[in-house]
């Protein structure tokens, strides 16, 4: 479906990230590595990734806090590979904690992991997509960039810009051959939620699954982590032909959460 086509993923070395690189090759497009851990470890996860679609992959290290390297990321896979025509800002980090005593610093990293970084991914990508007149950027927001929750300022002002962004762009972009979407997933099986399954399960006596259930029963009416590999198969559908008509918007994938 994709062969010909280049991928770059942001925060592609596990998790939601891995699965959407996995899920891209598949389909048959090159797939650009991204994320902060050693060359030689990065180069391996770029092999296997290659190795699922038969495809060409390569990995790209850069610290997405920092705006110089965020900026230069889409050149360095540019000539890590290719110039990517499909961008997947998926990158994200989160802290939790009431706002009278949330650490500035932690607002900074947020803000700049969760949202920054994608305006100067896609501020590098765009150029080029226009000129081939076609591109497929996703951005990976979140249920919390449409509803809130407590304890999660930065995390929501991040994800919410990003919606917004993202629409933004759309618009710019849309008689362009370019499609510019936010997938907005619930509960997903990642490390990022791993520390608040793990508080919620010493709850139970270190029960995981009554854990999970207990803190999805508050949100997400289907009770389930949605596997990663989902939002992969989601984020092809966005850059087939099947999302060629789709621009501008924020789907939840989110186990009926924003149903309520």
């Amino acid at each position: 479906m994709l062969k010909g086509h280049t991928a770059l993923v942001t925060g592609s070395t596990q998790g939601i990230g891995l699965a959407i690189a996995h899920a891209l090759a598949r389909a048959g497009a090159n797939v650009v590595v991204h994320g902060i851990e050693s060359m030689a470890q990065g180069h391996a996860i770029a092999t296997q990734v290659a190795a699922m679609g038969g495809v060409r992959a390569a990995y790209v290290r850069a610290n997405l806090a920092l705006a110089d390297e965020a900026a230069g990321l889409v050149a360095a896979a540019t000539q890590a590979l290719s110039a990517p025509d499909i961008l997947v800002n998926n990158a994200g980090i989160q802290y939790t904690c009431p706002i009278e005593s949330f650490p500035a610093e932690r607002w900074d990293a947020i803000l700049a992991v969760n949202l920054s970084a994608a305006f100067h991914t896609m501020k590098a990508a765009v150029p080029g997509m226009r000129e081939r007149g076609w591109g497929r950027i996703v951005n990976i927001a979140s249920v919390h960039g449409l509803v809130a929750s407590v304890n999660k300022g930065a995390y929501l002002a991040a994800k919410h810009g990003l919606v917004g962004l993202s629409k933004g762009v759309a618009l710019e972009t849309a008689a362009q051959g370019i499609t510019v979407n936010c997938i907005c997933p619930g509960w997903t099986d990642t490390a990022i939620i791993q520390p608040q399954i793990e508080a919620r399960a010493a709850q139970f006596g270190g029960d995981r699954h009554a854990g999970i259930r207990d803190l999805l029963s508050e949100k997400q009416p289907n009770l389930t982590l949605l596997p990663p590999e989902r939002i992969g198969d989601v984020t092809v559908f966005l850059c087939g032909q099947a999302g060629a008509g789709i621009t501008g918007v924020a789907l939840p994938v989110d186990g009926g959460w924003t149903a309520q």
